[in-house]
């Protein structure tokens, strides 16, 4: 059986990894961010210290940012980013594929949308970023083992029975 054919609610993520997968990507957001500042200000001085922008503007700028560097991570990494990575989800599209080049895109500059992260408080966790793109992110050790026991009683459906 295909992830295509399971059931992917069963191998949705639990709110403590999701929040982990926040955190850290937005400390590594932010470093990356910090030290890309630094180098321009050392090549241009004067470039980022020099440029005063409405609080509000900048935060909009900030997330507008941040979805497009997820959606570069996301894209090269097939659905995972350093947070993914440690805590071992993904996310894939409902159907149980790859994450599209559109529907990735959509997913990730849906955060920069004011208050996307609070979306994601309910439960199951389930923030607009992924309910408008129609992804989720898993477990993967749920997944390989729903899709083990899909495969353990696809085999038993083909046996015959003991007489």
């Amino acid at each position: 059986m295909t992830t295509k054919d399971m059931n992917l609610e069963y191998c949705r993520a639990s709110s403590g990894k999701r929040l982990a997968n926040y955190l850290i990507d937005i400390v590594v957001f932010y470093i990356v961010l910090f030290f890309v500042a630094l180098v321009l200000e050392v090549l241009y001085p004067n470039s980022v210290s020099g440029l005063e922008v409405n609080p509000i503007v900048d935060r909009l700028i900030t997330l507008f940012f941040y979805g497009l560097v997820m959606f570069l991570i996301e894209m090269c990494f097939q659905g995972k980013s350093l947070g993914k990575l440690i805590t071992g989800t993904k996310a894939m599209m409902l159907n149980g594929e790859t994450l599209s080049f559109e529907k990735a895109l959509i997913r990730n500059l849906v955060r920069a949308v004011p208050f996307n992260a609070l979306s994601a408080l309910g439960r199951p966790c389930s923030p607009w970023h992924d309910n408008w793109s129609d992804t989720i992110v898993v477990d993967e050790k749920k997944l390989e083992l729903v899709r083990k026991q899909d495969e353990f009683y696809s085999d038993l459906r083909g046996q015959e029975p003991i007489s």
